[in-house]
Order: structure tokens, then C-alpha cells, then sequence
């Protein structure tokens, strides 16, 4: 993958370096051999998603979802088997696995769950009253006096 520069941003923006750093992170986050676990990442709202991880086999002591900062990450340790058992095929992924997420600002997880092999992440964006859209009531100019009682 090319790396972008983005040096000629820098010179005429003021604020945004997180969004650069952050632009270069993603481009080499799934650069792995693998992509294992496969994964859906799904909108059901206009502030509310929802991924969903195809984790067969890991029952609920054995993956973790944790949030630090804006970073989401899953990981799944399967524990030891403790009798040795022979598979003629073997399909079934029983190997351990990180996967991250970048999280957008506001975005927060409401929970997960665990059913049918497959993990729920709810993830909620609540963007605060003072950065949501408001209308600015425009003056004529003249100073209002305040009522004598």
C-alpha cells in the first residue's frame, strides 16, 4: 500500500494532526496475513451500529472487548484442550486472535453479547447538546433597554 503525505496539509490547517495520525494508522491496520476473525460492521441507526464477529468455538471467558481511548479491541484466547483429540479435517479456526477498531469522537459501546458463535458489539454515537447544530437569533443592532420597574 502507498503512503500518503500529507506535509501540504500541515502548512494550511490548523487543528487536525489527530485526523492525519489517525488516517495513517487505519491504511496499515489490516495489513495481517489474516483476517480472522471475519466480521460485519453494520448501521441500524442514524447514531447507532453494530459489529458482529464470527467467533465459533470461544465461549464468553474467552474473548474480551475492551475500549481505551477511541481504540475498540476484541481478543479471543482459547483455553487448552485437556484431552488430545485426532481430527480427520480439522475447519474450525480454534487459534487466538486481536482484532482493533478505530472509534470515531462521541462514539461509545453500549454492550456486547455473545450468541450462536457470533459476538454483538452495540455501539452508540451521542454527540454533546453543544456540538449538535443550532440556530443563532440575529440582532438589529440597537441595544435592548431593560425595563425600569
Amino acid at each position: 500500500m502507498r503512503h500518503i503525505d500529507f506535509t501540504p496539509l500541515y502548512r494550511s490547517t490548523v487543528g487536525f494532526d489527530r485526523l492525519f495520525n489517525l488516517l495513517d494508522s487505519v491504511s496499515g491496520l489490516d495489513q495481517g496475513p489474516t483476517a480472522y476473525p471475519p466480521y460485519n460492521i453494520e448501521r441500524l441507526g442514524d447514531n447507532e451500529y453494530q459489529i458482529t464477529m464470527a467467533v465459533a468455538g470461544f465461549g464468553q471467558d474467552e474473548v474480551r472487548v475492551d475500549v481505551k481511548e477511541q481504540t475498540l479491541t476484541v481478543a479471543g484466547e482459547k483455553k487448552a484442550e485437556e484431552k488430545e483429540r485426532a481430527f480427520l479435517h480439522r475447519g474450525i479456526a480454534a487459534r487466538s486472535f486481536e482484532r482493533r477498531f478505530q472509534l470515531a469522537d462521541h462514539v461509545e459501546v453500549k454492550g456486547a453479547n455473545l450468541k450462536d458463535g457470533l459476538l454483538h458489539i452495540d455501539l452508540v454515537r451521542n454527540v454533546p447538546e453543544r456540538l449538535k447544530p443550532r440556530t443563532i437569533a440575529i440582532g438589529n443592532g440597537a441595544k435592548q433597554v431593560a425595563a425600569a420597574a
